[in-house]
């Protein structure tokens, strides 16, 4: 795609917490976007700065209507598919939402892309879940077998495997980032988000802790995920691409709690949910993860920050948005 300038760039799922940094990025760098979302996990007051844009347009749309995601694809050139369930703890208490909104939905996509005289890109952002719990860190892309161990990794893996049949089959071209866990400031889930909420609700005494607190992972501020994902515009040289995209450390939960319980200047009792999961916080909780992102990083890619000063400056910036009585 070298010279080649896209006309017009959808998001899906470009209400949520990347998807709506990511196609304001899009639109300062003079892009067209059509953001596709049905807000049910994203957030509609995230629409608010680029609604009024003339170069954005917002459509709601649920990924499983294939009659209207193809209409509203016509004049697309390039997807970046971020649209999925986000929310890996609700496998186990609902073993459908992560086939229907996940490789249901990406199905959906791709099919519509086969019959498009257009839009023959996608940039898709999975997960470093796929890989389960490997026996090598950091992880390279080219480990296997992969092995995920939670129905959120298991739908990632499988969209991947869908995305590369249509690359094999009907001439598609794709990038795909396997992502850390992404934080910033306007993030609506994981530990961070999780950690303010239980200090809001038992006024900063009390933080309980799921699993042993000492599950490792690598965490990934905000730009430097966005800076990545920008980098797989002008990677179609090849038919389907695979990177990694994570910090080059790693931090456990127990020092993300103190991050915030030091910066939020409280005594908080800290204690333990009843380990059933051998230190894991949930079913399908990951207690290592670290990423090697040597493949994208020889292309070019730079990372700003660690997982330590990722976690820092969300918390920081999240510190005035919570009340603690």
């Amino acid at each position: 795609m070298s010279g080649e300038r896209l006309e017009n760039i959808a998001v899906t799922g470009g209400t949520g917490f990347i998807g709506s940094s990511l196609v304001s990025l899009l639109l300062d760098k003079g892009y067209e976007v059509t953001v596709l979302d049905h807000i049910s996990t994203g957030n509609g007051q995230n629409v608010n700065p680029f609604a009024s844009s003339n170069n954005c347009q917002f459509i709601k749309i649920d990924l499983l209507d294939e009659n209207k995601l193809k209409e509203a694809l016509n004049k697309c050139d390039l997807i970046f598919h971020l649209a999925a369930n986000v929310e890996v703890r609700k496998g186990q208490f609902d073993t459908k939402t992560d086939f229907q909104n996940n490789i249901v939905a990406t199905r959906n996509l791709l099919e519509c892309m086969r019959t498009s005289e257009r839009c023959k890109k996608i940039i898709f952002t999975s997960s470093s879940v796929v890989y389960g719990e490997p026996d090598t860190i950091p992880t390279p892309e080219n480990y296997g077998p992969l092995k995920p161990i939670s129905l959120y990794g298991a739908s990632k893996l499988a969209c991947e495997a869908l995305i590369s049949g249509y690359v094999g089959m009907f001439g598609l071209r794709a990038v795909i980032f396997r992502l850390a866990n992404v934080i910033g400031p306007s993030s609506t889930h994981g530990v961070i988000h999780d950690f303010f909420k239980k200090l809001t609700q038992s006024g900063g005494r009390y933080l309980e802790i799921l699993g042993d607190g000492n599950q490792k992972k690598s965490y990934l501020y905000i730009d430097d995920c966005l800076s990545a994902l920008m980098m797989g515009l002008s990677k179609f040289s090849s038919p389907l691409e695979i990177f990694n995209v994570g910090s080059d450390d790693q931090v456990d939960t127990n020092s993300i709690a103190r991050i915030i319980i030091d910066e939020l200047g409280l005594q908080t009792k800290i204690s333990y949910a009843p380990d059933q999961m051998n230190g894991r916080g949930w079913l399908g909780d990951i207690r290592n993860m670290l990423l090697s992102t040597d493949k994208l990083k020889g292309i070019g890619w730079s990372i700003k920050y660690s997982s330590e000063e990722s976690v820092s400056l969300t918390v920081k910036k999240r510190v005035n948005d919570v009340s603690i009585i």
